[in-house]
């Protein structure tokens, strides 16, 4: 069974060494787990949605209705300059990002949150996801 993202996270950041958590990042690699890292750390990709924590209802932790594994599809939204960006009204784009969050695991969206706000994920560095994905980040920093 995948796991949810914010459990990858969570495991890859209690490992005591870099290998070990390239070890869990690469076992469990996925678009969905690749799509928030890079939202994270790569400064390439600007989001079109107000920065801040906005006010919503998260969702019980035991039964959520939604899971970032098919909800991070509609990020596309939200990343300034893409042809779906464009093609929605702003009040639309944030319904939608409000949507994702209060349907997914509340872990999973405190990382939508802070990959919007591009805050970084605790105890995961720059090297250690350019060790586990090369190539994701292509801001070259």
């Amino acid at each position: 069974m995948d796991l949810d993202i914010f459990e990858v996270l969570e495991k890859a950041a209690k490992q005591r060494t870099k290998a070990k958590k390239v070890e869990v990042l690469k076992q469990n690699e996925s678009w969905p787990l690749k799509d928030v890292i890079r939202g994270s750390y790569d400064s390439t990709i600007k989001w079109d949605l107000p920065l801040g924590d906005p006010p919503y209802t998260a969702s019980p932790a035991h039964m959520h209705p939604a899971s970032l594994l098919r909800e991070h599809k509609k990020f596309v939204y939200f990343v300034k300059g893409t042809r779906a960006n464009k093609s929605i009204p702003k009040f639309k784009r944030e319904r939608i990002f409000l949507e994702i969050i209060e349907g997914v695991h509340p872990s999973d969206a405190k990382h939508v949150i802070d990959m919007v706000n591009k805050r970084p994920i605790k105890n995961l560095t720059r090297p250690i996801i350019e060790e586990a994905f090369p190539g994701l980040l292509r801001d070259n920093l």
